[in-house]
């Protein structure tokens, strides 16, 4: 049986993972990289980082961006999430708060999902240069919504 997710539901799954696939406009075509995020449910925003590079540059240009989590056990079990929002990149003291409670929250999920304990954003997300500075930015949802597929037994 396939069926709609309610909005609980859908920020229920956005919640309960840490890795999405970030969609974003440039050249008048989709791209699509894997993210690391953290959904903050009080704000109601996505909240991740990147290098300085291509991602970053197209979405200063078109801040209209989707991102997409999915929990797949099979071809007849799975449930999905696709949002659509804004692209905000943060900076100074917000910046650091926000990556701090992106490293808080992911870790919260890690344990909650995994019962690991990882100490540092080098052990779950990907790694950025030393001498990069990252970039920290946050989606700003405007629409949400879900799918689910269960075999009923």
């Amino acid at each position: 049986m396939r069926k709609n997710l309610d909005k609980t539901e859908c920020k229920a799954l956005l919640a309960q993972n840490y890795i999405g696939r970030l969609a974003y406009v440039s050249g008048g075509y989709p791209h699509i990289v894997p993210i690391t995020y953290f959904y903050d449910s009080d704000t109601n925003t996505i909240t991740s980082y990147s290098s300085e590079g291509h991602k970053i540059h197209e979405m200063r240009k078109n801040k209209a961006v989707c991102l997409f989590i999915d929990e797949i056990a099979s071809i007849t079990n799975w449930k999905s999430v696709l949002l659509q929002g804004t692209f905000e990149e943060l900076s100074s003291i917000d910046a650091k708060h926000m990556l701090h409670e992106f490293s808080v929250g992911v870790k919260k999920v890690i344990s909650d999902n995994y019962g690991e304990h990882p100490k540092y954003i080098s052990e779950f997300s990907a790694k950025i240069d030393a001498e990069d500075t990252p970039i920290i930015f946050r989606i700003h949802i405007n629409e949400i919504t879900g799918k689910i597929r269960q075999t009923i037994k």
